[in-house]
């Protein structure tokens, strides 16, 4: 929990949770609404999503998130996203926040999150990009021979979770959601992850100067294709 804590007080953290939420917040109607945020871990999105007056359950397997959510007010359950209780469903929208690169069988994971929506619901996907990840170890690591080797794989290892995991192309994604209509495509964190300085991050001002640019590119081509991850946003048909 501590390192989690630490990540999402960081500048690339606190990106992750304002550039989704922005993305959102363009598709969303009139409120409130019920939403669900699968293995929504403290509630990074859903404390942003309840402040908008919203009504919002966490799912969880971890406890300890599960307590850290619950304390900030929010409506939880402790299940596994694939083993979820009798009964959930309903939702205007459901959010599967980087979750999928953890997961066996995406698909499956991902129909689970659309039996959950209402007709015309929106589900929100986030992955993390695999066009972006040779671009981020030359860059950040300088190990030319190891993006040579991402360019051909979409498995890579969490440093944070100390995992192995999978990677994803937004057109990978769209394919795995044809019975939505694409709403929305979104990059997020497309210019952070290449500014090597990171401490520069942490100066407020660069950090405010920082959030516009990613606001303005997140939906533009080519900067939401060399994101750190993909957004998508599909209407349940």
């Amino acid at each position: 929990m501590g390192d989690w804590q630490e990540w999402r007080e960081s500048p690339w953290g606190r990106l992750r949770y304002s550039l989704a939420e922005a993305n959102l917040a363009r598709h969303l109607p009139a409120g409130p609404l019920k939403i669900l945020d699968l293995a929504g871990g403290d509630g990074g999105d859903a404390v942003r999503l309840a402040a908008r007056g919203h009504d919002v359950t966490v799912v969880d397997r971890s406890t300890d998130m599960i307590t850290k959510a619950r304390a900030s007010g929010l409506t939880c359950v402790t299940a596994d996203v694939h083993d979820l209780p009798a009964g959930l469903g309903g939702f205007d929208v459901v959010l599967c926040h980087n979750l999928l690169q953890y997961v066996p069988d995406p698909a499956h994971t991902l129909n689970i999150a659309k039996e959950l929506l209402v007709r015309d619901g929106l589900l929100s996907v986030i992955v993390l990009n695999q066009h972006a990840a040779p671009l981020t170890t030359a860059i950040r690591k300088l190990d030319l021979t190891a993006a040579l080797a991402a360019l051909d794989t979409n498995k890579a290892r969490t440093e944070l979770f100390d995992t192995d995991i999978t990677l994803f192309t937004a057109e990978k994604i769209i394919g795995l959601l044809d019975d939505c209509e694409l709403v929305g495509h979104y990059g997020i964190r497309s210019v952070s992850d290449y500014i090597v300085d990171d401490d520069r991050k942490r100066d407020p001002e660069f950090f405010a100067e920082l959030e516009r640019l990613e606001l303005a590119v997140t939906d533009r081509v080519p900067y939401k294709h060399i994101a750190r991850m993909c957004q998508l946003i599909g209407r349940k048909r």
